[in-house]
């Protein structure tokens, strides 16, 4: 759908430039984007090295697993339908641990094991449970303490302070998150969205 919507966009574009005699200037403006995405991206490559091998070496040196076993007691309330020894749960927490350190790679290949894993307990295999739509919930908001991404770009464009938005990215996606798993809450109470009980 989205490459419907870029290549009308596209389209619509080009008509306009063509009827106003403003193609010249369409050419020119999408050379002059194609340019500064190439500058763009070389003047990410450094800093996002820098970031991601900074995550790679916490990685390795068990600050996963430290967040991992911060979050187990929340997670046990937020999933009371999970089993604590599951490998759902131990997927889920490695997720939400590794998007805490910005790790995208790693937090991906987790979240899709977790979903295989949460599907395994779905009563409903056609329907998503409660559970995997609070994990999706909280996947989608992705607490990050550091938006090395956001932070690369902002390096990339000249900013003088890139980490300034540390503090202020963290209460939005902390935000976003209880506002998210809030709602997920509220709407599995009612009679549309009620889970039907498990039958063995």
């Amino acid at each position: 759908m989205m490459n419907w919507i870029w290549l009308g966009l596209v389209v619509i574009g080009v008509i306009t430039a063509a009827f106003t005699g403003r193609m010249e200037a369409v050419t020119k403006a999408a050379f002059d984007a194609a340019k500064t995405a190439v500058e763009l991206c070389i003047g990410l490559i450094g800093i996002m090295a820098l970031w991601l091998g900074m995550m790679k070496v916490a990685e390795a040196a068990g600050l996963v697993q430290v967040l991992a076993r911060a979050v187990r007691p929340v997670m046990r309330r937020l999933f009371p339908g999970v089993p604590a020894d599951h490998p759902a749960m131990g997927s889920m927490i490695a997720n939400i641990a590794a998007n805490m350190l910005g790790l995208g790679n790693s937090a991906t290949a987790l979240g899709l094991k977790a979903m295989q894993d949460l599907q395994s307990l779905n009563p409903s295999k056609e329907t998503a449970s409660n559970a995997m739509v609070i994990f999706m919930a909280i996947n989608t908001t992705a607490i990050t303490i550091i938006p090395a991404t956001v932070i690369g770009l902002r390096v990339a464009a000249g900013s003088i302070s890139p980490t300034s938005i540390i503090g202020t990215t963290l209460v939005s996606c902390c935000t976003a998150t209880v506002v998210a798993v809030t709602t997920a809450k509220l709407l599995q109470r009612t009679k549309f969205y009620r889970e039907e009980p498990r039958h063995e």
